[in-house]
């Protein structure tokens, strides 16, 4: 051992030094790199020359220790430092960052996997979420209900602007009081038209020709001609105008065809529960009052009184401009009221559905209504949505039961579900007594269509998208990969990692499941290099390899002047 000896021991300490600097150089050039994770260099000893191994203590001598003569340093390992570093908010929606254990999953090319804490991403121009560098962000996908389906990794996507949808009504909520105070209904409206005839002295049955049938006061010309048309307009229910429709008379139609149409343009519910008749019939001989007349027997309820004054039907027949002349000779009463809904079909078309309550019996158990349902936008020929349903109150006003709250609005031919089935919620609903009653409904659960306009990332990493109607749909999840030994991982470009031989395999999981951490959407995960460890590395590294320097010119001091004794 000679001099020749320290210096090699003096280039290990340099060598050493600079690989610290090096280490704190990166750290340094990398303070402001989203999510870095800031190295140490660990340093061991080299191998020592043993002068004296020691010995053991004898009986009468104590023992020695071991003299040995170190040979410098080396590099141990550089340690990536895998603390999370601050939390900065920067309000961009596609930018996310991990609280806790955890990376990113990305598809770095078509056959590798790679894992960032970076989560500054961004969307391409297919709506992808990808990485600064294009890399596509893993997740779990949604199936067409916008249902979460984890365990098969995918592209995330993020449909901004292209995106619609749109939700059928299931549930309608009502709230109000219906006046326990009023009178029982017991009858509705009937009107009688004049006496019609099928020819001299033959009274008109639901068979007879609309081109064969006559006005009792003149047999002369039939009322109708093949080709005329008979329009319905400005007959009115419970004072709202019912609107207008037209029926066209062929060879072939019959008045039974005309009071069929009729009827359901009047929207007249014939459920059998209902009080007297309801319904439109052509008088027969068994009551010579009434023989060949149309009889419409409105529904009970104020609300479904039916007007049909003479101007309501017309007809372009030049003979008869004003075919039918009806007559009131019964009114509709008691307790009753109206009110209307929009809901949505299954494609966001609104649907209108028309409620009218009313005061069915009383007792000295409570009170019950009976509620009529219509809708002009049902695609059947009748208007009335099945039969009628109730609501019963006891004595205190308190709603005790319901019937037949499901309705269904026939959406044949618009390319929606049919029918749309939807439920009344009339539990907010009392049976008080009061000035008068009062329904409206408050909420109900359908959508009509709209576009993907915003998106916000959850804790649990589920991507919420808000749509120009309200709504909000999942749009897919963020996946977490967990490492057993996360400081295994080999770093690549671009702030990604790939697995090592230590590092262990992924563990895929939905944020905070298993101990992953949560997602914090519209924030970065900072780098976690603390700059002031760094200095002071930097100082400490550069005062030992001036050290280790001034050991090496020592030797070589001592060598020149060893040669000179030697001269």
């Amino acid at each position: 051992m000679g001099l020749t000896t320290s210096m090699f021991t003096a280039l290990t300490g340099m060598n050493a030094s600079q690989f610290r600097i090096d280490t704190v150089g990166d750290n340094i050039a990398n303070v402001n790199t989203t999510a870095f994770k800031s190295n140490r260099t660990n340093f061991e000893n080299q191998l020592a020359l043993t002068v004296n191994g020691g010995t053991a203590p004898g009986a009468t001598t104590g023992g020695t220790n071991p003299m040995q003569i170190g040979l410098g340093t080396l590099l141990g390992s550089v340690q990536r430092n895998a603390s999370a570093g601050a939390i900065e908010v920067t309000g961009v929606p596609t930018d996310l960052a991990i609280e806790g254990d955890g990376f990113f999953i990305v598809q770095a090319s078509s056959d590798r996997q790679a894992y960032t804490r970076d989560g500054a991403f961004r969307l391409d121009a297919d709506n992808n979420l990808v990485t600064a560098d294009g890399s596509a962000v893993r997740g779990f996908g949604i199936d067409s209900q916008f249902n979460i389906t984890p365990g098969v990794l995918t592209d995330l996507t993020i449909p901004l602007g292209t995106l619609s949808t749109a939700r059928a009504t299931t549930l309608a909520n009502f709230d109000g009081n219906l006046n326990a105070n009023g009178d029982v209904a017991t009858q509705g409206t009937i009107l009688l038209s004049q006496s019609l005839e099928e020819g001299p002295g033959s009274a008109a049955t639901a068979d007879t020709l609309l081109t064969e049938l006559f006005d009792g006061t003149n047999t002369a010309t039939p009322l109708f001609a093949e080709d005329d048309i008979i329009t319905l307009d400005g007959a009115r229910k419970g004072g709202r105008d019912l609107g207008e429709s037209t029926f066209t008379v062929t060879a072939t139609s019959t008045l039974g065809d005309y009071i069929e149409y009729l009827n359901n343009k009047l929207g007249i519910n014939q459920d059998p529960n209902l009080p007297g008749s309801p319904g439109i019939t052509i008088g027969d001989d068994s009551d010579p009052t009434t023989e060949g007349r149309i009889i419409i027997e409105g529904n009970a309820g104020t609300a479904n009184a039916l007007q049909i004054q003479l101007s309501a039907i017309r007809s372009t027949n030049p003979n008869f401009t004003n075919p039918f002349a009806f007559t009131e000779t019964q009114a509709a009463n008691g307790e009753s009221l109206f009110t209307s809904f929009v809901g949505f079909d299954s494609l966001g078309t609104p649907v209108l559905t028309n409620l009218t309550m009313v005061l069915d019996s009383k007792s000295n158990a409570g009170n019950t209504w009976r509620f009529f349902a219509t809708s002009p936008d049902d695609t059947d020929v009748s208007p009335v949505l099945g039969t009628t349903g109730t609501l019963t109150f006891d004595v205190d006003g308190k709603l005790t039961s319901v019937t037949n709250t499901t309705l269904n609005v026939d959406r044949a031919g618009t390319g929606a579900v049919t029918p749309t089935s939807f439920n009344l919620d009339f539990s907010k609903v009392t049976g008080l007594t009061s000035q008068g009653s009062t329904l409206v409904m408050t909420t109900q659960d359908g959508f009509t269509s709209g576009q993907l306009t915003n998106f916000s990332v959850g804790d649990d990493g589920v991507i919420t998208g808000t749509f120009s109607n309200g709504m909000t749909r999942s749009l897919g999840q963020v996946a977490i990969a967990k490492f057993t030994n996360q400081e295994g991982l080999i770093a690549t470009v671009n702030n990604l990692f790939i697995t090592g031989p230590n590092s262990g395999e992924p563990v895929i999981v939905e944020p905070q499941q298993f101990g992953a951490g949560r997602v914090r959407g519209g924030a970065l995960e900072l780098s976690n290099v603390d700059l002031t460890r760094e200095f002071i590395g930097l100082i400490t590294a550069s005062t030992a390899f001036s050290a280790s320097g001034r050991v090496l010119s020592t030797s070589n001091d001592l060598l020149n002047e060893l040669l000179v004794l030697a001269r």
